[in-house]
């Protein structure tokens, strides 16, 4: 096993740079995860740890060793891609012995480890079959087994689970943290999918533009997003306008639609124009709420009953509550609601920083 460390990697196409002085370490035996949209630079990344890419600046370890000018082969990763990339013509327990046999291991090592990897994905009834006859997720147990099998100090994975259906990809997402805390090897998952994301991961870089925008366990990246981007890509927010004042050494936030509160948090905060973050679930209905909103709509998820309101100055924003039997408030009902004051999060104007961090408490 590993740890990866980069210092100031620079990837450039041309005249573009993707990534710049990006820095990040990756502790051993962690299920790491970067997460971002489409472009932001995390697959490139995960190509340039595996040597697919090359590298225009910064330096890459392995421990303490440097990988940069190391030959792809000479780096002991698995690798795991979404489209599988395992060998049509051979059976699942060739395809898992693949990359042993290529190393040159007698045969008694061969089966020992083919059958250990079999046994741990949960594929040894289906040794003797080739891959067609598998279904997606069985298939992707398949690349894992054989990624694992070589005993590799790295683990990359590049969107596994993008081509399975909803059922498969829940399943799999939890097999693959179990398997990866039984074996213990240091793993970096590319994802777009923040659920995915937030299910597996011990830790996240949240990355757009080839920057990090934040790096931290999903727990702190949701309830304490480092900035705007960040809040909004990792689940969902209402994002409300208004200002920063103070009466005397007490800090206040107006909303735009009038709601004032009081936010002791930002007391050492200058006064300024902020934009206030609030998760739906941090919405409660009450008779003496104090915002008034009118429902547009509603759809019932099971568990959950989404609304889509809007506040007196128009504005629309969404309220999570749990669906109940007795309770559904059809449109053009107006509600009154409350805020978890506690859980919102202030960002600056511009929305790149957070305010409730920056002056608060993580």
């Amino acid at each position: 096993m590993s740890e990866i460390i980069i210092k100031d990697a620079i990837k450039r196409y041309g005249d573009i740079t993707v990534i710049k002085d990006l820095d990040l370490r990756v502790k051993d035996g962690q299920l790491f995860t970067l997460l971002g949209p489409s472009g932001c630079g995390k697959t490139t990344l995960l190509r340039m740890i595996a040597g697919f890419n090359s590298i225009e600046g910064g330096d890459f370890y392995f421990n303490e060793k440097r990988i940069n000018d190391m030959d792809p082969s000479k780096r002991n990763i698995g690798m795991v891609f979404q489209n599988y990339a395992i060998f049509p013509h051979l059976t699942v327990r060739d395809n898992v012995a693949f990359g042993l046999k290529q190393r040159k291991l007698d045969k008694q090592q061969i089966k020992e480890r083919t059958d250990k990897f079999l046994k741990l994905m949960q594929i040894d009834q289906f040794a003797d079959r080739k891959p067609d006859k598998l279904s997606g997720g069985q298939q992707q147990r398949v690349a894992l087994a054989r990624a694992l099998a070589i005993q590799p100090d790295v683990l990359l994975m590049d969107e596994p689970l993008s081509n399975l259906d909803a059922k498969l990809r829940v399943e799999m997402r939890e097999a693959i943290r179990q398997i990866q805390h039984e074996v213990g090897i240091t793993t970096v998952y590319v994802t777009h999918d923040q659920e995915e994301a937030m299910a597996i991961s011990d830790e996240i870089a949240v990355m757009n533009l080839g920057v990090i925008q934040h790096l931290g366990s999903p727990r702190e990246i949701y309830h304490r997003p480092a900035n705007e981007f960040v809040a909004t890509f990792i689940g969902r927010t209402n994002l409300i306008d208004g200002n920063l004042i103070h009466e005397g050494y007490q800090a206040f936030i107006e909303l735009d639609n009038g709601y004032r509160f009081s936010y002791p948090l930002l007391n050492h905060c200058e006064d300024q124009r902020i934009r206030t973050s609030i998760r739906p679930e941090d919405f409660t209905i009450s008779d003496d709420g104090l915002i008034e909103v009118k429902v547009r709509d509603s759809i019932y998820l099971g568990l959950n009953t989404e609304y889509y309101c809007t506040l007196t100055n128009e504005q629309e924003i969404q309220v999570t509550q749990e669906s109940n039997l007795s309770h559904r408030y059809d449109q053009d009902h107006t509600l009154r609601l409350n805020i978890n004051i506690e859980k919102i999060n202030v960002f600056n104007h511009d929305g790149s920083k957070n305010l409730s961090v920056q002056y608060g408490q993580e």
